[in-house]
């Protein structure tokens, strides 16, 4: 397949893949949400079934009364809605990106031989290992630890661990923006695994014990509810690591583990401030924000750490006047290996002055601002160079 073909097949799956996503995390959002939310039923009717919360809600219109039966009703219905498509299709369509992404171009995306110089099949199976690893010590560390009054405690320092672990070595042997998104997957990998192996196989076998007229076994709907508690905490951490890989400034700085990190520990105090305030507003309590706040003085100090240094104006080493001839000389070293008459990465070619002309906004957002490109920065465009190019653009590209 051709580069533009890559182009549309990259661009169809992650289309699919923010889809599926947006309907996997928005049920689990609005089910912690509901969990949070539900107060006893007022009703000795509905009471005596067996319903221990409800809520009243209104939306499009309409009003809706979920209510919670922790152990299933008298009766089970012949229809249920079992959630975890969502969670299957979000997990298969980002796999399939990272593979047609990374995985068939890692000499590419995968490797930065400035950060560590391996063969293309050894960074692959490393990175599909960095997805088995962390579930299996992550699965471990819930069944070892998991039970007790303090297993959440147990497994949370066993996560943070595992998370820090996992994010140093990825930017030590993998390139900054695959590191970034390889953390982010080794996450989401477990929470699609905790769907797969744990909530949905716990819940089957709760409804067929209560068909069949059985005890129900408590022990799955708790471990289905710590599982999915974890993954509600992990959701924000994922997604900023998924986002976070597509600005170079963050992926290319000198400690990049420690910035991933400082962003995912952001997402999950945040995280943890919104699912506080749902029991909160149901016990009429003030919201609980300290978390929140936590979060965002720690992205506000991390912007502040990352600030590039302005430049020292030198009139006589900084010319006012940049040329495209000048430009020109640097894309011709930097960029055109990628985006030239034969090849042309994103449909984008750079070979001539006109064609610079042309995409000089595009070729300032992604070497200058965003520092994304050249990718991994395989071509060793150096600061300086950008600087020129920055002049350049901020003169109207003449």
């Amino acid at each position: 397949m051709d580069a533009y073909g890559l182009d549309w097949l990259n661009l169809l799956l992650r289309w699919a893949h923010v889809i599926t996503a947006i309907a996997w995390v928005g049920s689990s959002f609005y089910f912690v949400f509901l969990d949070a939310s539900l107060v006893p039923p007022s009703d000795e009717e509905a009471r005596a079934k067996g319903v221990s919360g409800e809520m009243w809600a209104v939306h499009g219109g309409g009003f809706y009364h979920p209510q919670k039966y922790p152990t299933g009703p008298r009766q089970m219905p012949q229809h249920l809605h079992w959630f975890y498509w969502e969670s299957y299709s979000t997990w298969l369509t980002g796999f399939a990106l990272f593979t047609v992404l990374y995985l068939f171009q890692a000499g590419t995306f995968l490797i930065d031989k400035a950060v560590f110089d391996w063969s293309p099949g050894a960074a692959v199976a490393t990175a599909l290992g960095f997805l088995v690893g962390f579930w299996l010590l992550y699965d471990l560390a819930c069944r070892a630890l998991g039970r007790g009054p303090r297993g959440d405690v147990y497994v949370g320092a066993v996560v943070v661990v595992l998370v820090a672990v996992t994010a140093w070595l990825a930017c030590h042997w993998f390139a900054g923006r695959a590191a970034f998104l390889l953390t982010g997957a080794a996450i989401a990998t477990a929470m699609s695994a905790n769907v797969f192996f744990w909530i949905i196989p716990g819940q089957r076998k709760v409804v067929a014990q209560l068909r069949a007229g059985q005890p129900v076994d408590p022990i799955h709907g708790q471990r289905g509810k710590q599982r999915s508690v974890h993954n509600t905490y992990f959701t924000l951490p994922v997604l900023v690591a998924m986002l976070s890989n597509h600005y170079g400034w963050l992926v290319q700085a000198r400690h990049n583990w420690l910035v991933l990190l400082a962003l995912m520990l952001a997402g999950a105090l945040i995280r943890h401030s919104f699912v506080a305030r749902h029991s909160a507003r149901r016990l009429g309590q003030p919201w609980p924000w300290h978390a929140a706040a936590s979060g965002v003085l720690l992205l506000i100090g991390l912007a502040v750490a990352l600030r590039p240094a302005k430049p020292v104006a030198d009139s006589a080493a900084q010319p006012p006047v940049v040329s495209l001839q000048q430009v020109q000389g640097v894309i011709n070293q930097r960029c055109v290996l990628c985006h030239n008459a034969e090849v042309q990465n994103k449909n984008v070619a750079l070979h001539t002055e006109a064609l610079t002309r042309q995409h000089a906004q595009a070729i300032y957002q992604q070497a200058v601002v965003l520092r994304q490109m050249p990718l991994n920065n395989a071509t060793q465009i150096t600061d300086e160079e950008r600087a020129l190019i920055g002049r350049w653009h901020a003169l109207g590209a003449p």
